[in-house]
């Protein structure tokens, strides 16, 4: 506890009442969130109920279960420690509501199934729209007041669904027993308002809830937490509204931000900042109007935001530019990154190129490359799982749900390991993309996937489809290797990590180079009252040393000055060298 500053132990200490904790970016919020948790456990002691502390990525849950189990050793055996979920948010739906309940308000004969979109049975599940039918698995779903809303996101617009063909699509699906993840947070709501004795179950083995990243709070997971808050649930939110960046969800930091208006909330506040370095710091002050305070001293070596123009054809440049400053800095490369405002961008930089192929083959070799290029084997895990499945001979449903998601049961859990081990295995399982696509590949391809479905036939009762080598088409396929030696990846920007900022929410990064298009740069500049302002925000607080904002050169005289006002310093691609004692300062244009 001597660890905690004061803001911290001011929560951490706080009466056994919902708090509402508006907190800024590297604040510390993962230790306070876990010391929190320890003494809500040590205050119940032997009383019934558990308590729950919630985030939303998978990252975020296996640091705290790490952070609390270091910490709960010294809890005394009457504090009922083991009494605590740590999840994500979904996961806690899920695991007390879906799958236990859901299937009886779906009208279903078996236990709710999560399907992740490439099942064959939901070609037969589609909603119109201005353009071309839509798979059930881009419906969205939100609440505008008490009224529910369906859409899907059409080119990043929001595209509206007529309310009965919506609802009739998503009855028709349920009475399957299968679910999307956007859909099971409906029916999570839907449970619980249809059966208040359920609601009043969970909310009493649940008396304490936390939710960490509280700003990504979306409508339907707010009308869940307003009916556990109706029956009697505690809860917290910790958060900060700036980096609220799911809007299309309603997650705009709204419900975070005025929280602390009821009377029965407790208002606490976090603005010590221990990732960043102070001119780091300062910027994000200046985007959104707080005065948060950095925990760190000025690094010794180059350090703080700068920003360059970059032509369409200087990607490369850009990249070895960034290298050499990240040496200068003495920053680590593998714990770096270059982030974007879109898929699309990031595609570009990690020059992904269309999967040759077509069918499975397409999926296939979409995953050799996803494991060799970029070292994504869980991405490549679900498209191998997606192909065998539709090799299988009538697959039973929900079979890649239950591939993919960890389970309970032992006959699942070495399916997943079959299927991982050949994912992995690119000696014995799936090829190298190093390979000729279609003369050398394929024809080991071919051979390694019958030995597999031989085996998942004898192990796992899973019979193969007649015409393998059919649906094994080599069409499409060409007489080069699937990821070519001149691959993007394979030069220095190889071992840099290029995603979207919605990827990184919530990390840590030694130096981020931030790729922006103009709308992005504006926004950026404009602080955080936009939605694409605050995404600008979180790829900037990601950054502890090293922050480069790229900006398309040809609306670099435009805003230069805006960049320059909000303090940070114009550096050129051309000086491939970055001194820490003299930024190359690029000339006036």
């Amino acid at each position: 506890m001597s660890t905690l500053t004061p803001e911290q132990q001011a929560v951490v200490d706080a009466p056994m009442v919902p708090l509402c904790v508006i907190a800024c970016a590297g604040s510390g919020k993962t230790k306070t969130a876990v010391h929190r948790l320890m003494q809500m456990r040590r205050n119940l002691g032997a009383a019934r109920g558990r308590v729950a502390l919630l985030s939303f990525s998978n990252v975020a849950v296996d640091t705290f279960r790490k952070a609390y189990s270091d910490l709960a050793s010294s809890l005394p055996a009457t504090a009922g420690r083991s009494r605590v979920d740590i999840d994500t948010l979904d996961g806690f739906i899920t695991t007390n509501i879906i799958r236990p309940h859901g299937h009886r308000i779906m009208t279903a004969v078996r236990p709710a199934f999560l399907v992740t979109g490439n099942e064959a049975f939901l070609e037969g599940y589609k909603f119109s729209t201005s353009s071309f039918p839509q798979p059930v698995t881009s419906l969205q779903v939100a609440f505008m007041g008490d009224e529910e809303v369906f859409f899907h996101i059409r080119n990043d617009q929001i595209e509206y669904v007529d309310k009965s063909t919506a609802r009739n699509l998503i009855v028709k699906l349920a009475r399957t027993g299968a679910y999307t993840h956007d859909l099971g947070r409906y029916w999570a709501y839907r449970t619980l308002k249809d059966r208040p004795e359920l609601l009043a179950a969970v909310a009493r083995r649940y008396p304490h809830i936390m939710i960490d990243e509280a700003q990504d709070i979306g409508t339907v997971h707010q009308a869940i937490l307003e009916l556990l808050i109706g029956a009697g649930s505690f809860v917290t939110l910790i958060g900060d509204p700036n980096q609220g960046i799911y809007g299309f969800a309603g997650a705009n930091g709204k419900f975070l931000t005025d929280y602390h208006q009821r009377t029965y909330v407790q208002r606490h506040s976090l603005q010590q900042n221990f990732r960043s370095a102070p001119n780091i710091v300062s910027l994000a002050n200046s985007l959104c109007g707080r005065c948060d305070v950095a925990d760190r001293p000025a690094p010794g070596m180059l350090h703080g935001a700068f920003f360059m123009g970059y032509k369409r054809d200087q990607h490369s440049q850009l990249i070895a530019a960034f290298h050499e400053a990240m040496s200068a800095a003495g920053v680590n490369a593998k714990r770096s990154g270059i982030l974007c405002r879109g898929k699309g961008l990031a595609k570009t930089l990690r020059g992904d190129a269309a999967p040759v192929g077509q069918g499975v083959v397409k999926t296939l070799a979409a995953a050799a490359v996803l494991r060799d290029r970029r070292r994504d084997y869980l991405q490549a895990f679900q498209r191998v799982a997606v192909a065998i499945v539709a090799l299988l001979n009538s697959p039973p449903d929900g079979l890649v749900s239950r591939i993919t998601q960890h389970s309970s049961y032992p006959q699942d859990r070495n399916l997943r390991k079959e299927i991982w081990a050949f994912t992995r295995d690119a000696v014995s399982g799936l090829p190298p993309s190093s390979l000729i696509a279609d003369t050398q590949w394929h024809p080991v391809l071919l051979k390694r996937i019958k030995i597999l479905l031989a085996r998942l036939e004898k192990n796992f009762g899973l019979r193969a489809a007649d015409n393998i080598g059919r649906k094994l088409s080599k069409r499409a396929l060409t007489s080069v290797p699937l990821a070519s030696t001149e691959d993007f990846a394979d030069n220095k920007a190889g071992m840099l990590r290029v995603d979207t900022v919605h990827k990184s929410k919530g990390e840590s990064l030694d130096a981020v180079l931030y790729m922006t298009l103009k709308e992005h740069a504006q926004a950026l500049l404009d602080g955080v009252n936009t939605e694409v302002g605050r995404i600008g925000y979180v790829a900037a607080t990601r950054a502890r040393d090293l922050l480069w904002v790229a900006v398309p050169h040809n609306s670099l005289k435009e805003l230069r000055p805006a960049f320059l006002a909000r303090g940070l310093e114009e550096v050129s691609i051309a000086a491939a060298s970055v001194l820490p004692t003299a930024v190359a300062k690029c000339p006036r244009t």
